[in-house]
């Protein structure tokens, strides 16, 4: 799926259920939240994105805890959890989505290029966190990592939907 049709799909998925995204962004800066704003209609879901290309963002703005990111650096999985929750809280969205990682020229946090994380925060406090090794430049890395994310959040936006169906209908 082309990162420009899962943008154009989350995008319905959210508005046909009445719900919002937000997105922190970190290796992507501000891309994730291009492709979404280029959808027509997007304001109808998008509230908007945060680019916290810093640590010190990540931790002050978006509320990830300073001793993982003294830890474990800003390239890390547990890390994008904490930053897809915290847009989420802070730009008041039921949906929040992260992207963190190492887009090159040089490895960051002892990790090398190419090493990516992209996370889903759901309403319902949920989150899930997909480790991505990805080849290429720094353009293609960052481009693939806007796709990521958008594919992951279709899906659990698909998973979602069938769990709250299987509810309504009694669990069968």
């Amino acid at each position: 799926m082309s990162t420009g049709a899962a943008a154009a799909e989350v995008l319905e998925m959210l508005a046909g259920r009445g719900e919002t995204l937000a997105v922190a962004e970190s290796l992507t800066g501000g891309l994730v939240a291009a492709e979404l704003t280029s959808v027509p209609g997007a304001s109808r879901v998008f509230r908007g994105s945060v680019t916290a290309y810093s640590t010190e963002l990540k931790r002050d703005v978006l509320g990830v805890d300073a001793a993982l990111l003294e830890q474990r650096g800003a390239v890390d999985p547990e890390v994008a959890r904490q930053m897809a929750a915290g847009v989420r809280q802070v730009l008041g969205a039921g949906w929040g989505i992260a992207t963190t990682g190492v887009a090159g020229p040089e490895t960051q946090d002892g990790k090398p290029v190419g090493t990516v994380f992209v996370a889903v925060a759901g309403p319902d406090g949920s989150g899930k966190v997909a480790p991505l090794r990805l080849n290429g430049d720094r353009a293609v890395i960052r481009r693939e990592s806007v796709r990521s994310a958008l594919i992951m959040l279709s899906g659990e936006l698909k998973e979602n939907a069938r769990a709250q169906d299987t509810e309504q209908n009694g669990g069968n």
